[in-house]
């Protein structure tokens, strides 16, 4: 009895936790899902009031559809999908319209226009729900009757499809929303990550501890899809940037967090070797102790001279000249003491660890403003 009480007690506390979980992490989706969804609201009731009140459509249903599916349902919309999507629907609607002139409703009809719109769906889109939304619009062009009374006759409905795709555009493109906001956070947490596992990577090595150098490098290759996070959301961002005059004004920045991003790509790539090398370095004992404590202290003091880069992605104007000025005097005075027999390192694994280390300090001076050759300049001669 006692068993079974305490089964239960175990089952209602993972079930509780597993509520509050959940609980909480719909709270946070839905808090930041208040600006898309107001998005799509707009510009689905937008739409079909515009087709209905403006152009006379009676139920123009695939105005609100076209919208809908154009703005789709992401933090921060791109301008050229939504671009992309919104042809889509047109094309998709003016085929199926143009199937039913020439051959009038049936199956057959049904079959082509269906399969017509999936296909365009998956030449601009990989999204699976993309397809399906083409192809139930597509099955709707085909299966709903054209009201008697409408003035293009069954084309009415592909003027309903451009009315709902120009309406997402132009949301899309003058939304009041700040496009550097999705970049620095992607930029921040990349930065952060990368000092972090810099930091594990120095404890690792001054402590001998393989164990925590693996995490190290788990963490380093965590990296990668936070990278491609980012660079995905400044593409978004440079795309509101070049077209939407509202936000014209943020190019510079915008332009210079994507080099600062680009050469911090680079860098993560060098720590995930570096890292790794880290691994087989411990587990084989091939560093001295003055060695391995020199070695772990010059990359525990870049994990401090990287940490501005993350900084000032965080500031525009003086405020991001001014971390990365920081960086750049931090990243240098690393730099300089990158040299195995400064170091007192004289092994062959050894040394192939600090050139590791030359390289990823070369990316971060870059990160932080310096040409190619103007951060070479810094590392001692071998």
């Amino acid at each position: 009895m006692r068993t079974i009480l305490e089964h239960l007690r175990r089952a209602l506390k993972t079930t509780r936790r597993v509520v509050v979980d959940r609980t909480r992490a719909g709270g946070i989706r839905s808090r930041r899902s208040v600006l898309p969804a107001l998005q799509m609201t707009v510009a689905g009731v937008g739409a079909y009031v515009i087709s209905e009140q403006v152009l006379g459509h009676e139920t123009p249903l695939f105005a609100a559809v076209a919208a809908l599916i154009a703005m789709g349902f992401t933090k921060e919309p791109r301008l050229r999908k939504v671009l992309e999507v919104a042809i889509g629907c047109t094309l998709g609607v003016l085929l199926a319209d143009m199937l039913v002139l020439g051959l009038g409703t049936g199956i057959l009809t049904a079959v082509l226009a269906v399969f017509t719109a999936v296909m365009l769906a998956r030449f601009l889109d990989s999204g699976s729900v993309f397809a399906m939304q083409m192809g139930l619009q597509a099955l709707l062009v085909v299966m709903v009757p054209v009201p008697a009374d409408a003035a293009l006759g069954p084309f009415t409905r592909s003027v309903d499809a451009v009315v709902g795709g120009t309406i997402a555009l132009l949301i899309t493109l003058l939304t009041p929303k700040d496009p550097r906001g999705e970049p620095v956070r992607e930029l921040r947490s990349v930065a952060d990550q990368f000092t972090l596992s810099l930091r594990e990577t120095a404890a690792a090595l001054r402590s001998s501890d393989s164990r925590q150098a693996w995490h190290a490098l788990i963490r380093a290759r965590g990296l990668q899809s936070q990278v491609d996070e980012t660079s995905s959301a400044l593409s978004a961002a440079k795309e509101l940037t070049r077209y939407s005059p509202a936000h014209r004004r943020h190019r510079h920045y915008i332009r210079r967090i994507e080099h600062t991003a680009e050469k911090l790509d680079l860098a993560v790539r060098s720590l995930r070797l570096m890292t790794r090398r880290a691994v087989s370095t411990i587990d084989h004992a091939k560093l001295s102790d003055s060695g391995t404590v020199q070695l772990a202290a010059v990359i525990e003091q870049l994990a401090d001279a990287s940490a501005p880069l993350g900084q000032a992605a965080n500031e525009t104007g003086p405020g991001f000249d001014r971390w990365m000025n920081a960086a750049r005097g931090s990243l240098a005075a690393v730099a300089t003491r990158l040299h195995p027999q400064r170091l007192d390192i004289h092994d062959l694994e050894g040394e192939a660890l600090v050139l590791l280390v030359r390289t990823m300090v070369v990316d971060l001076l870059e990160a932080a403003g310096y040409e190619h050759d103007d951060a070479l300049t810094y590392l001692p001669d071998l």
